[in-house]
């Protein structure tokens, strides 16, 4: 059973990866915000359990950094327009940058919590 602790702590370590990881998910593909929730929940085995208020502001912030581009697509049919997310150039080199000091701050914490 968790602690309200534990959730504190938890919160503030996801939060610290979501921009990293949203990046990530439009590295390889357009995506739609609704998209974008289902597999990171999918793909994190439930971990990243995000809602439209926490995944929005980030996806906005993204835009704002240029590091993505947003675009509505057509309604077709019943369909209605979706806005989807592409990730640029830039988005792509921060993503990069990113990832290294992940796996620098990653590398840090495993070796002080080995003791």
């Amino acid at each position: 059973m968790k602690g309200i602790m534990n959730d504190k702590y938890e919160r503030q370590m996801k939060k610290g990866v979501l921009d990293m990881l949203v990046l990530r998910m439009l590295k390889t593909e357009v995506k739609y915000g609704y998209q974008i929730i289902q597999e990171l929940r999918e793909k994190s085995g439930e971990i990243f359990l995000l809602k439209d208020g926490t995944l929005y502001p980030i996806l906005y912030r993204l835009e704002d950094d240029g590091l993505v581009v947003s675009r509505w697509s057509e309604a077709v049919g019943k369909q209605v327009p979706r806005k989807y997310y592409e990730i640029t150039e830039e988005g792509k080199r921060a993503l990069a940058e990113i990832v290294e000091v992940w796996k620098r701050i990653s590398d840090g914490v495993g070796k002080i919590m080995e003791d």
